[in-house]
């Protein structure tokens, strides 16, 4: 059996996968929640589809994301784990698929993770990352060991 490309891992349909979980037993407690909320678990279709959303020269977190998600169902959160997870499978594929010649791939690079750091476990961390970043206007900056988008002073 051939290990799975990451475009068939972002494709993939799961029947598991956009659904809405009450926080309950060992669950209740995780990211701040109580017995009895909610918690949405997108899919790496959904979140693909938000990144192609975000417009060039922009920006967002995961956790923009994961609140917009929250929104969009009503409930109280949005899994950061399967979120983080969905959006490193995205920005795979769309390498991949970069790679493979299609010129319009998933804007990956636009997530950061919280503080506008950009995400380690993205390809080429930091410099392509980077590179997009900068191509489209935005300034990033070392901070120790991370890389952060500048915020834009107006």
């Amino acid at each position: 059996m051939s290990k799975k490309t990451w475009v068939e891992k972002r494709d993939h349909p799961n029947g598991e996968l956009n659904k809405i979980v009450k926080m309950e037993g060992k669950s209740a407690g995780l990211w701040g929640t109580m017995p009895g909320d909610t918690c949405a678990i997108s899919s790496p279709q959904e979140i693909d589809s938000m990144i192609r959303g975000i417009p060039t020269g922009q920006t967002v977190t995961i956790n923009d994301l994961r609140q917009k998600l929250a929104k969009k169902y009503g409930t109280d959160i949005t899994c950061p784990i399967t979120t983080g997870i969905f959006a490193w499978i995205c920005a795979n594929a769309a390498e991949e698929e970069s790679a493979n010649g299609k010129k319009e791939v998933t804007p990956w690079w636009r997530v950061l993770k919280l503080g506008n750091e950009l995400n380690p476990k993205y390809p080429n961390y930091p410099e392509q990352q980077k590179s997009f970043l900068e191509s489209e206007g935005h300034t990033v900056v070392q901070k120790g060991k991370k890389w952060v988008v500048s915020p834009v002073i107006e």
